[in-house]
Formats: C-alpha cells, structure tokens, sequence
C-alpha cells in the first residue's frame, strides 16, 4: 500500500490522526476509539488517495467539523463494520467500486438518508435509488493500447477482444479484483450468462500472460512490449503519466485511450462512493461532508488531483483526462453491478480467468 507523509488534513498530534497513520500501514486492525461529538465526522474508508485527506482538511476549515480517518481494505472494513455493530464509531463507509457498495449494503452497514443536493448533484445512475449510497467519483475501465503496435481501427467493442487476433495479446489482473468483477457483470448485465462466459473463455486464450499485479502494471507491461493492449480504469494512467517517476512516464507516453461499445450501449464505468451508516452517531454530519463532496470545489481536487472522472456533471475534467476527449458511458445503473457479482465470479473461475 502507498506510503504517506505526514498528511495535512489531520492534526498529527491528536489521537484520532496518529491513528490515522497506523491504519494506512495495519489495514484497520487497531483499536479505534474517536469521541462521538456532533463537531466530529468518523470515517473508515478505503480510498488512500491525499487529495482525500486534503479535501477532509477544507471541509473542517470551512464548518468546524472536524474528521476522524481510518484506512483499511474494503473487505476488511465491511468485517469490521459488521463485528462492531451498533458500538460502532463509524459515521459513513467510503469504499471503491459499485460491487463493493452492494455488498456492505447488502451486508445492512448502511442507512437510507435523503437528500436534494446529493440528488441534484449526482446522476440516478451513479447511486442507489433507496438513498442507501452515493458515487462520489466516476472511473471508466478502458481498453488502453500501444500506438506503435496497435491501431484504434482495430478496436471496437469488449466482446471483439475475444477475437483471436488478439491471442498472447492482452493484459489483464486477475479475476479476484472488484473491477474486473464489475466489468464482467456488466457484460452479464447486457448480453446474459452463457455468452459472457463464452467471451470470457476467448479472451482468457487471448491473454499475453497469467494475470498478475494491479492495473498500473498491466499498463506498464504495454509500455514495456508484454503485450499490446491492457483493461484498465482510467485514473491509473493518469497517475503514471503525471509519476514523479521517469520511467513511468517514459513507459506510458505511447499508450492510447480507446472507449469501447461508443456504437452501443457505452463504456463500462463505475464509482467510488460512500453510505452513511447503520449506527451513525453523526447523521447529519456525514450527510453535510457527502453533500460537499459532491459540489464543484471538492469534484475538482478529486479530478485534478487523482484523474477520477467527477461524478457531478458540472464539474470539469483535468487536462490529462480531457486529453482523452469525450466518450458516451453506459447508462447501466451501477447498483446493478452488485447484483451480478456473485455471476461473474462463478462465470471468471469456469472460465479459467485465474
């Protein structure tokens, strides 16, 4: 997991901010134990990103409300949301992907809250329609290519990467990760059980090796001529173009966008977001801290500082991403993704995707 400096959204000197520091390392294994103030919002996310912790220090600066952070995995927070109960401190789940959300929602770590301003900000697709949670940020998983090698003539939907001139082609993580369970799910979602599981079978023929790594390195395997095309989210090539890292930068500068299906239903995308949960002590504290992470200034630092897509629509892009120009998104309701999880990861493992 990324290493941090000291992050300046939280007082390094308080309790509640060392312990901050300590879960980013533990994946949320030690006692956290925050008071319960209505000046005081308790989070445990997932995400891991500063422009986080920075926009937690503008939200304190601007309504005095001060934010207790622990960090930790996904499953790893649901567990522990679940083993806590109604003793838990947490006040709002902030989590990736719409799989991720379904499952702590199905799980009942989540509390329905209704809101005008979360509902004017975020499209219908991009939250669940009992209130339950909200998309905070949008990511789109792409088919990413070499330009030397690759043509985007060649290029079309995702089921035309199960053609077999893409055979030691494509680079991909493994079936065990969220977004691919995701992307798998829409693909259920639009073409039904047995034919996605045939695509499945055809592409996992096509894969230039054995999944292995994050989507970072699947795009700096293209970069290196490990294959010629890559499934990855978006945001990730963002990163790695703008890495303090030469080599990074020099491995990804041949690497091109495409958005699939932009002739059909649209590229997959999906969210990072958040629930207040079941036992919050401080409803309206993180329902006021989701509300200004919806509004132009906080979608900005999300999009300029972590390459994320804004999830509100009047909210700009950064120049790296509008490099990428414009593309039609799936209008599939991310809730459903979560629905057909438990499909796609009976369908990957049929098929062989390891």
């Amino acid at each position: 997991m990324q290493k941090y400096a000291k992050p300046a959204t939280v007082r390094a000197r308080t309790p509640s901010a060392l312990f901050a520091l300590v879960a980013v390392m533990t994946g949320a294994g030690g006692a956290f134990t925050p008071s319960a103030g209505a000046a005081e919002v308790n989070i445990y996310s997932s995400r891991h990103y500063d422009a986080d912790r920075q926009l937690y220090a503008l939200f304190t600066a601007e309504t005095g409300i001060k934010i207790n952070l622990l960090q930790g995995k996904s499953n790893a927070l649901v567990e522990r949301l679940k083993r806590e109960g109604k003793y838990s401190p947490a006040d709002l789940l902030i989590t990736v992907d719409a799989g991720n959300l379904g499952r702590a929602q199905a799980a009942g770590l989540f509390q329905a809250v209704r809101s005008k301003v979360l509902e004017a900000a975020i499209p219908a697709r991009f939250r669940e329609s009992g209130g339950h949670w909200f998309g905070l940020t949008m990511r789109a998983r792409v088919i990413m290519y070499h330009k030397d090698r690759v043509k985007p003539s060649e290029l079309s939907t995702y089921e035309a990467l199960a053609d077999t001139k893409w055979k030691g082609r494509i680079l991909v993580r493994s079936s065990n990760n969220i977004y691919n369970q995701s992307l798998v799910a829409s693909l259920i979602a639009a073409n039904g059980f047995d034919k996605t599981e045939a695509w499945a079978r055809r592409l996992v023929a096509n894969m230039a090796r054995r999944p292995r790594g994050g989507d970072r390195d699947q795009i700096r395997a293209v970069g290196a001529g490990e294959g010629d095309i890559a499934i990855a989210n978006t945001y990730y090539l963002g990163r790695l173009l703008a890495s303090h890292s030469a080599k990074d930068r020099e491995l990804t500068a041949k690497i091109g966008v495409f958005f699939p299906n932009q002739k059909g239903r649209g590229t997959h995308v999906n969210v990072s977001g958040a629930g207040v949960t079941k036992y919050a002590r401080n409803k309206a504290g993180a329902i006021k801290l989701l509300e200004f992470l919806v509004g132009p200034q906080a979608q900005k630092v999300f999009a300029e500082a972590n390459f994320e897509y804004p999830v509100n629509p009047k909210a700009g892009r950064s120049a790296i991403v509008g490099s990428w120009g414009p593309f039609k998104a799936d209008s599939l309701n991310v809730a459903v993704l979560s629905k057909h999880n438990a499909e796609a990861v009976r369908l990957m493992d049929r098929a062989g995707w390891r």
